[in-house]
């Protein structure tokens, strides 16, 4: 298979729009066109070698999605630095633990990360940038904040007049060098860091260019956090590369902001998580077609091939009037929902991938797509089902192929344990494959849960800090609509109850959940503890079976 390095396409792209708006924050004054973007991704190279940046150093990135994040990400990539991208959402602890264990030379941070974490934690850090305004906020020491003051100057002496759209030129002979450490949780204890290539972001990019390729004056949002592969990869790399007009949500995705987005960027693709699509269906659609009267004539001939056009209309002026792909990632979709998309034959489709392979795995246009189903292998890509009739009896995905990352940053072991002896990633996940290629997923043998925005949720993490609370023997993570609930099962042996001192368990223990938010994230708050009566059920090996609870 051919492989298009996607900073050629970059490349490609900028010189040939270069006056064109390339992207812009939604709700602020930030904004690059492709000429523009250029000259920034230049003068953020000035930045690198002055303050001793070589090829292979480390960038860290945290803050939220902002045009400023994209600009600093290229200029990272097209310097033949490597990338370390950190959700903002993670406590200060946790940033400190990820900078430091992935000896990044460099953070930019963004205003709500700023505020929270303390450069002096981070003592391998040369400088912390604020990402808004490319300001200075620590120096290791009085060297590195005499170079920084020189920047401009010595930008200018470089490119007296500025670059030219023939001065752009990327480097695309690295398929194989470490391009990003995209790390899937905050923990600081044995964090993973999924090592990508810039062979595996290419493997993605080039597919999606291919496949979608964008017509005049396609315009884009992002809103998936850009820390995470789907959002970075396909609602920010993809659309530059490729040439979109892009505009970032920099405020928090609620419903209402997202309708009033819609409606101002008028977008020709949403990519998002099950939850946003079913808050939407559930609560516009269903309600309308779930009346009797209308539950009949939804199936009646004749009538519903226009009720489900009226229907399917109204939904896509929700969407921006402009929609032409709505593609669905991250975990299954509801049935009814799906079922209510089908038959209204709207355009859109369910993907399969993971941060491990940059992260996508299978897809298909919405106008092939099988009912329930996440697509098929992309080019460059292999599933197999780890099973002795693959068609219809479940076992795990496995993958090969491009897009396939190059471990565990610093954990061979976690790395060992994902592949299999021939090379094969194995997912985690369960599911068949049809006839036709179609991979249909039965379930999930990891424990991750998705949160509201698409971030990564690891329940045995959050059970390990209530673990650690009073009164707390076991505990069991479970997300009930899109909220997380701890199942305790508490101390009651008389060591428990002198802690209790005779006080209202239920209280003691909303305590300890006020207790444990203070150090989760936002997208991992809990939000109850339920006091559970019985141990909870354990497998031979003292694990606890966790399918028992909900």
């Amino acid at each position: 298979m051919e492989l298009k390095h996607y900073l050629e396409y970059l490349q490609n792209t900028t010189k040939r729009k270069w006056s064109d708006l390339a992207m812009k924050d939604l709700d602020g004054n930030t904004s690059y066109t492709y000429g523009e973007l250029a000259n920034e991704i230049a003068r953020l190279h000035t930045t690198f070698r002055l303050l001793g940046v070589e090829q292979g150093d480390k960038i860290a990135l945290c803050g939220r999605n902002c045009a400023n994040w994209g600009v600093l990400f290229l200029a990272v990539e097209t310097y033949k630095a490597v990338a370390v991208s950190i959700l903002p959402d993670f406590t200060a602890e946790d940033v400190h633990g990820l900078v430091a264990h992935s000896e990044a030379k460099l953070l930019y941070v963004g205003p709500n990360v700023l505020k929270k974490v303390d450069a002096t934690q981070m003592p391998g850090l040369t400088a912390m940038i604020y990402m808004d305004d490319f300001s200075l906020k620590h120096a290791a020491n009085e060297e590195v904040e005499k170079v920084y003051a020189t920047i401009d100057e010595e930008f200018k002496k470089e490119w007296p007049n500025g670059l030219s759209a023939e001065d752009v030129v990327y480097p695309t002979d690295n398929h194989d060098d470490l391009a990003l450490i995209n790390y899937t949780s905050g923990s600081t204890g044995n964090p993973k860091g999924v090592m990508l290539t810039h062979k595996n972001l290419s493997g993605n990019i080039d597919f999606a260019c291919k496949k979608i390729p964008h017509l005049p004056g396609d315009k884009m949002m992002s809103m998936l956090p850009i820390a995470h592969m789907f959002g970075l990869a396909f609602e920010f790399l993809y659309q530059v590369c490729d040439g979109a007009e892009l505009y970032f949500l920099t405020k928090a995705p609620t419903p209402s902001t997202l309708m009033k987005a819609f409606a101002q960027v008028h977008p020709f693709m949403i990519l998002t998580v099950p939850l946003v699509i079913e808050k939407i269906i559930k609560g516009k659609v269903l309600p309308v077609i779930n009346k009797p009267l209308m539950k009949l004539l939804w199936k009646t001939p004749g009538i519903k091939k226009l009720l489900h056009k009226k229907v399917s209309g109204t939904l896509l002026q929700a969407f921006g009037g402009n929609l032409r792909y709505l593609i669905i990632g991250g975990a299954a979709l509801n049935e009814e929902v799906e079922t209510c998309m089908k038959d209204m034959h709207f355009m859109y489709c369910v993907g399969y991938g993971m941060t491990e392979c940059a992260p996508l795995i299978s897809y298909e246009d919405w106008q092939k797509y099988a009912y329930r189903s996440c697509g098929k292998a992309i080019p460059g890509m292999q599933i197999r089902i780890d099973s002795e009739d693959p068609h219809n009896k479940e076992g795990e995905v496995q993958v090969y192929g491009v897009n396939v990352m190059k471990g565990y940053y610093k954990n061979e072991q976690a790395t060992r344990e994902t592949f299999t002896e021939d090379g094969w990633m194995r997912t985690g996940d369960l599911g068949i494959l049809d006839k036709d290629g179609n991979l249909f997923l039965r379930g999930r043998s990891k424990n991750m849960l998705l949160g509201p925005s698409g971030q990564n949720i690891y329940p045995e993490e959050i059970e390990d800090k209530i673990n650690s609370l009073p009164l707390v023997l076991e505990t069991v993570v479970v997300q009930r609509d899109q909220k997380l609930v701890a199942l305790v099962y508490p101390d009651t042996t008389p060591a428990g109850q002198k802690i209790l001192a005779g006080r209202n368990i239920f209280e003691f223990m909303e305590e300890n959940r006020k207790e444990v938010n203070k150090v989760l994230p936002n997208y991992s708050q809990i939000v109850a503890i339920e006091v559970v009566e019985k141990e909870f059920e354990k497998t031979p090996k003292r694990s606890i079976k966790r399918f028992l609870y909900s």
